[in-house]
């Protein structure tokens, strides 16, 4: 499922991104060009704005209603049935894929010498080169999402 979120979540198209979801994001577009693109790729439209969700023509549009980012995930996850998640597969910047970095050295360079030392298995992203790596946030970051998950059914 391809989203596209509207200027007033851009934290929820990142935290969608680190989970594997294709979701554009653009912080100044207008509504008719959000729609626009939306219709010309089949996205699914996550907004905050009630007007938009009134739209005629739209596919499936979400109202989200939750203030809080991780609210909102869980909002999404629970509309859309999402049942698997691919963590660590789009860059959370650009929204591009995520490719493996077969030989760590050449990164020995731009990441923190304690997490070079520290682990063997890195990212790049294809467009923007924005180095990944599985530290502790993910886990944590999964934590919480079971914790939301399940606080709202």
């Amino acid at each position: 499922m391809q989203f596209i979120a509207d200027a007033m979540l851009g934290r929820l198209a990142r935290w969608l991104r680190f989970l594997g979801f294709d979701v554009l994001y653009f912080p100044d577009i207008p509504d008719h060009e959000l729609v626009r693109i939306a219709r010309e790729q089949n996205r699914r439209i996550l907004t905050r704005d009630t007007r938009l969700v009134l739209r005629k023509g739209l596919s499936h549009p979400l109202l989200i209603t939750a203030n809080d980012p991780l609210e909102q995930l869980s909002e999404v996850l629970v509309h859309s049935k999402m049942k698997r998640v691919i963590p660590l597969s789009r860059c959370v910047k650009c929204n591009s894929p995520l490719a493996p970095i077969n030989d760590k050295n050449e990164i020995a360079d731009i990441v923190p010498e304690f997490v070079f030392l520290q682990h063997n298995d890195f990212l790049r992203c294809i467009e923007c080169g924005k180095i990944y790596w599985k530290g502790t946030h993910p886990e944590k970051f999964k934590e919480k999402i079971r914790e939301s998950i399940d606080k709202d059914g």
